[in-house]
């Protein structure tokens, strides 16, 4: 198992959040490169990384258990204080088509337990995701 730094692992967040459902739509695309290019967490990121890092994560979940192992990248990349950013991305990647499938959900409810996200603060950064995205 290769060793993330924690920008790829938020990356790596992001992908799988969109892949879950085997379906990448434009609109989750655009979203990760908004949340690249505006949040304070990619300050120091090299955005041409974006393509590499996503296509790792990519040949991660082709393998064998591969969610599973790259959620396990994920919260072995991540320091305790970026697990709830890491999560809020997810979220932000399931809202960002006005719609969340059973694997979305179902993942969501499996990165908030294995990043030991509080369930109170997992309800309440879902929530703020989906007023986020939510149209008139």
């Amino acid at each position: 198992m290769s060793s993330l730094n924690p920008h790829a692992a938020l990356i790596y967040t992001m992908v799988i959040a969109s892949a879950i459902d085997a379906e990448m739509t434009d609109v989750e695309l655009l979203r990760i490169g908004q949340l690249v290019d505006r949040m304070p967490a990619f300050a120091d990121y090299e955005p041409d990384d974006l393509t590499k890092d996503a296509e790792a994560c990519a040949e991660v979940l082709a393998s064998d258990g591969g969610v599973d192992a790259a959620i396990s990248q994920i919260k072995e990349a991540l320091p305790a204080r970026l697990r709830e950013t890491a999560y809020a991305f997810a979220c932000e990647i399931v809202a960002a088509d006005g719609h969340a499938s059973q694997e979305e959900l179902q993942l969501l409810e499996v990165l908030s337990y294995d990043l030991e996200i509080d369930p109170l603060a997992a309800a309440a950064i879902q929530r703020g995701a989906r007023a986020r995205h939510t149209g008139l």
